[in-house]
């Protein structure tokens, strides 16, 4: 396609700070395709130049049955590190996050500096789609933002910008050189594409973007997002580890993976149904959803990858932890939840050089998932670790998680 200046001024603009995985193969997406040009915002020149030159990028829907091409049009890139960056921010329409928890942060400068030329020529409400695998990610970005504003600018920050938390819920690996298929900026993901937003944070209208979904009370998604599908795609990682396995796809596929997260996920989908009084046939109809698109073995995502991070993964609020204790707080035994937690310790444990004993596996657990070591959440994870240390197999493991499931019904009996 003929990138002309003429048309990029006649489109609504959107800005995208994130030109990786998610920016380009979902959000950014979705944006061209409402109609906006889309300005990339990265500090990787390879992509920013790229997409200078293309103004487009082909992504892959991929399945194992095969994959479809297609290309995503009207779109450029800025550096971040150069005053163009500020300026898109200033004179887009919208704007959306997609660069990751740990480098929200770095990007601040660049979006407090566009807030204010944008108040400086008294353009409209901005809204900001949060893109990011992060607990809270309205209130950090906020907390972030209004720490480099003045007082009077903190007054207009909350008149004029709406910090609009989502749910990403497509799977996009990481893109190897086969993926790529000779076109570098490629990148491959599954068919599955809705974007569920906070509706309540928008701020004016809520602009028309294909696929997404605005949603009220919008914690109920943020939860289900995180202790449904991160959960069990975590419980599929580290249990596929345990049994020395590469890919999610050939962890799914052995049946006592397959039991263990579907209960796993069924224990979180319970919970919730009792806290947001949610349907359960539909919550069961999310879970058989994501078994078969755990099973995509053309997107070739791998235990590594997303069972990295394991701290992160086991602290308190996060997908294994948070919610494991929102099953107990509901009147749910954890139990299968726990055995995801019991291997990720262990992967923990193996990544940071710690000895696997039931001393450093108690230490490293109350560090990162701040539990007491008395909490009966901590108990259930330790006697599963204990379990896996003695070379349990799944089956045993599976068995040991009834017995805790039928003892916990009978205490209530």
């Amino acid at each position: 396609m003929k990138y002309m200046e003429s048309e990029k001024n006649d489109m609504k603009q959107a800005v995208m700070y994130g030109g990786g995985n998610i920016g380009r193969g979902f959000v950014g997406a979705l944006l061209s395709q409402s109609g906006y040009m889309v300005t990339f915002i990265d500090v990787a020149d390879p992509v920013v130049k790229h997409l200078q030159e293309h103004k487009k990028y082909p992504i892959r829907i991929v399945s194992t049955g095969g994959y479809e091409d297609a290309w995503v049009e009207n779109v450029t890139a800025v550096n971040g590190n150069l005053p163009e960056a500020v300026e898109a921010i200033a004179q887009c329409d919208i704007m959306a996050t997609a660069v990751g928890a740990r480098i929200l942060k770095f990007i601040v400068p660049n979006i407090v500096a566009g807030l204010r030329k944008r108040w400086e020529m008294g353009k409209g409400p901005l809204n900001i789609i949060i893109c990011e695998n992060l607990n809270d990610a309205n209130k950090v970005l906020e907390g972030l933002l209004k720490a480099e504003l003045t007082k009077e600018e903190q007054i207009k920050f909350d008149e004029t910008v709406g910090l609009v938390e989502a749910s990403i819920g497509r799977m996009v690996p990481v893109q190897t050189e086969e993926m790529k298929d000779g076109e570098p900026m490629r990148v491959c993901v599954e068919r599955y594409g809705f974007l569920p937003v906070d509706k309540e944070a928008f701020k004016g209208e809520v602009p028309e973007i294909k696929n997404m979904v605005p949603y009220a009370p919008f914690d109920f998604y943020i939860k289900r997002k995180l202790y449904v599908h991160n959960m069990g795609h975590a419980t599929c990682a580290y249990l596929g580890n345990l049994m020395g396995l590469d890919y999610i796809y050939e962890s799914i596929a052995i049946p006592e993976v397959r039991i263990f997260v579907q209960n796993a996920m069924l224990e979180s989908e319970m919970a919730l149904s009792k806290r947001y009084g949610a349907p359960m046939m539909d919550l069961q109809e999310h879970i058989t959803d994501l078994l078969y698109r755990f099973t995509n073995a053309a997107l070739k995502d791998t235990c590594q990858r997303v069972g990295g991070d394991p701290a992160r993964k086991l602290s308190l609020e996060d997908r294994l932890i948070g919610s494991s204790l929102l099953a107990i707080e509901e009147g749910i035994t954890p139990a299968y939840i726990a055995v995801g937690a019991a291997a990720g310790l262990r992967r923990y444990l193996k990544e940071n050089g710690g000895v696997q004993s039931m001393d450093a596996a108690k230490v490293a657990l109350c560090e990162v998932s701040k539990l007491d070591a008395e909490h009966e959440l901590a108990k259930l994870i330790l006697h599963y670790y204990e379990m896996i240390l003695d070379g349990c197999s799944l089956l045993k493991l599976m068995l040991e998680a009834e017995k805790q499931k039928h003892n916990s019904m009978q205490a209530v009996v």
